[in-house]
C-alpha cells in the first residue's frame, strides 16, 4: 500500500480528471465557519460536499460508489 500511496502523490491534476469524475473523489482539510472539516471534491476538483471528519467523508464517498483519496 505505501507504494500506491506514493504513486498517487505524483499524479497531476489533468491525470486526476482522466480517472473520471464519477469514480474517484478526494478529501482535504478545510475550515468551514471556524470549524475544521473535510471537503469532498470530484476528481476534476468540483466541490461535492463536506464532512466533519475524514472517516465520515470517506464513508460518504464510498456510499456513492466512488473511491476516496486523501489530499494533504
Amino acid at each position: 500500500m505505501p507504494e500506491a500511496s506514493a504513486s498517487l502523490k505524483q499524479i497531476s491534476i489533468a491525470d486526476w480528471a482522466r480517472f473520471g469524475v464519477e469514480e474517484i473523489a478526494y478529501i482535504r482539510p478545510v475550515v468551514v465557519n471556524g470549524v475544521r472539516a473535510m471537503a469532498i471534491h470530484a476528481a476534476d476538483g468540483t466541490p461535492i460536499g463536506a464532512a466533519p471528519s475524514a472517516e465520515l467523508a470517506m464513508a460518504a464517498i464510498r456510499q456513492h460508489e466512488m473511491e476516496p483519496a486523501l489530499v494533504h
